[in-house]
Parts: structure tokens; sequence; C-alpha cells
């Protein structure tokens, strides 16, 4: 299967998505492990996950009413993308 450098374009060319997307690879998160892990601020964090999940990357694993402790994960589209940028990154 080809890369998809369009996706990987959009995902690299946020410092924060691409945090997020790494992130998520290790399994689902909330929104404030994403900031601590990546030492980033929340508002980014939160902005990023949802321009992931507008365009289908990540998805959020918990009720749209829960408000606190959101749990988000990558969907198979996204974790195959991050498995590619990945590899551009580390140029395997």
């Amino acid at each position: 299967m080809s890369l998809n450098y369009d996706e990987l374009s959009y995902i690299a060319s946020s410092a924060n998505r691409e945090a997020v997307m790494e992130t998520l690879q290790d399994g689902p998160a909330t929104p404030s492990t994403i900031a601590d892990e990546t030492d980033r601020d929340i508002a980014h964090i939160s902005r990023a996950l949802q321009e992931l999940k507008k365009k289908g990357h990540v998805e959020l694993l918990v009720s749209e009413d829960v408000r606190k402790g959101r749990f988000y994960g990558l969907t198979e589209q996204g974790a195959m993308l991050a498995g590619d940028l990945s590899e551009v990154n580390t140029g395997r």
C-alpha cells in the first residue's frame, strides 16, 4: 500500500497534531495525559484532537456527554498513518 502523503503532510504540518498521533500510538489517552507527556498546552492538544477527529484519524472512545476524562484513540486509518509517519520520520 502506498503512503498517503497528503494526510501525512497535514499531520506533520502541526507539531501538536504530530505529538497527538505519536502519543496515541501507545494506546488511548485523555487530553491532559497527552499534554503532560508531550509538555504541551492542553488547549493546543484539545484543538489538535478535534482537528484529527474531524479528519477521521482519532475517535472519542466515551460518550459525547462525558466532559472530563475523555479518552481518545486512533482509528484504524489513524493507526496506519501514525505508523507511516514514524517510518517517514525515522527514514525506514
